[in-house]
């Protein structure tokens, strides 16, 4: 991705009026990738693109503007309305169209938006077309010919068709009667999807995070600030806490104890359930994946694998391996047999099939995985910097390894986004790890 000027690993983010996010570069994007996007349509139908976007009160301006670039290169355009980005893959691949795009900034404040595509078949755009648009970006916004303009309609039932869809991946012979469930949706994508999944299902739903009004997405609420999902679940007495984030492609739960469980105890329930009725060959994880969770796995015969952090890249290493789980910490959860991007209700969905399979609660699905402690800790470092050439923080790492073997785990890691070095230690035992972070900060990084 190095040779990138504007796709990054989640495709186009940044502050709304800023460089990129703004009304003249969503219409030059617009036309951009009509152009190739047409360019390499191969049916006999007009290339179509199906855009759809978060809450943000920015998400009107782009979405107009991406509209009239499309239109302008001669391709259709459906418009879908605020829905999760999972939902454009579906609908993408459902509907046969030639693209899907992304309105969204995921679970950053409303300052931010960003623009991101989904391929006809309901992934990630490819690298080649990603680079041939930006290619195409250098080049002057013209216009087809006003009998081959693209033509644009709101798809009305484009939330009541992912609904459905996020039902069918819940087994036909079970349902949620009798459980109580707070569902939190970051006042984001899914507002007025997430609530009606699991109610129709049998669930009795107490909903918030459910009243976007353009500003307040993410805000104090959702997967990135669960603090609130626990303290309603822990006052209305709920059997369980579902928490999305902006675009509901990330997913935090909680249980009746009031205990947040994240991301790699989530694959593991998932991952256990399935294993119940077929083979699981293995599992992607990222660099950040607790080491708990990959030798309890290991353990089971499931193998395991970490790729670089970033659904995009756990979704490569799925595809390259043929397996078809794997996630992040954070939430973002692949289950490639029911859908072919991270999306945070299915997921819920998952683990709610586990739950009653086998009459459980959420923290009797993970009484055999020992999750072990985890420090991270931020130092500020010169971006394109390559920490490998300081030889003191090298060596005092190599040591650490040395001495904490199998049973613990070094992660030195620049930030992509900041100026800063993160630097993590993970081992059994808590003492270890602060020992360990300790004299890793000491290190003089001159």
């Amino acid at each position: 991705m190095s040779n990138r000027k504007y796709f990054g690993t989640d495709g186009i983010r940044g502050e709304v009026g800023g460089p990129t996010i703004n009304a003249e570069f969503a219409l030059r994007l617009g036309y951009a990738a009509g152009k190739v996007l047409a360019k390499a349509h191969t049916t006999v139908n007009r290339p179509t693109v199906i855009i759809g976007k978060d809450t943000r009160i920015s998400g009107y301006m782009l979405e107009s503007a991406l509209e009239a670039g499309l239109s302008a290169a001669g391709v259709d355009v459906l418009l879908a309305g605020p829905v999760p980005t999972p939902a454009v893959a579906y609908l993408t691949r459902t509907l046969r169209l030639t693209a899907g795009i992304v309105i969204s900034a995921s679970h950053n404040p409303y300052q931010d938006n960003g623009i991101k595509f989904f391929s006809a078949q309901g992934m990630k755009l490819p690298d080649e077309l990603e680079l041939q648009i930006e290619q195409a970006l250098d080049s002057p916004v013209e216009c087809v010919s006003s009998d081959r303009l693209g033509r644009a309609r709101r798809l009305e039932d484009s939330a009541g068709r992912y609904i459905e869809f996020c039902k069918s991946t819940f087994p036909n012979e079970l349902d949620l009667a009798g459980l109580k469930l707070v569902v939190d949706a970051a006042h984001g994508a899914a507002y007025h999807i997430a609530p009606h999944v699991f109610r129709e299902l049998g669930a009795e739903v107490h909903a918030i995070g459910c009243e976007p009004n353009g500003f307040n997405i993410n805000d104090g609420v959702g997967a990135m600030c669960p603090e609130h999902l626990l303290r309603v679940v822990q006052e209305r007495g709920a059997d369980l806490g579902i928490a999305l984030d902006g675009d509901a492609d990330r997913l935090q739960m909680v249980g009746s104890d009031g205990r947040l469980y994240n991301g790699d105890e989530l694959l593991y329930m998932i991952v256990r359930d399935r294993m119940l009725t077929q083979p699981v060959k293995g599992v992607v994880g990222t660099l950040m994946t607790n080491l708990g969770l990959e030798n309890r796995l290991k353990a089971l015969g499931v193998e395991f694998i970490r790729a670089n952090v970033g659904d995009r890249y756990v979704l490569e290493k799925l595809l390259e391996k043929g397996w078809l789980y794997g996630g992040e910490s954070s939430g973002h959860l692949l289950c490639l047999d029911h859908h072919t991007t991270g999306d945070g209700i299915i997921a819920a969905l998952q683990i709610l099939t586990a739950m009653r399979h086998h009459g459980s609660l959420l923290r009797e699905l993970v009484d055999d995985l020992k999750m072990y402690p985890q420090k991270m800790v931020n130092v500020a470092w010169e971006q394109g910097r390559d920490w490998t050439q300081c030889q003191a923080l090298v060596s005092a790492k190599e040591q650490l390894e040395a001495e904490l073997g199998q049973q613990g785990r070094v992660l030195i890691r620049p930030s992509g986004t900041e100026p800063k070095l993160r630097i993590m230690v993970e081992a059994e035992d808590q003492a270890l790890v602060d020992q360990g972070i300790e004299r890793l900060m000491a290190v003089d990084l001159g």
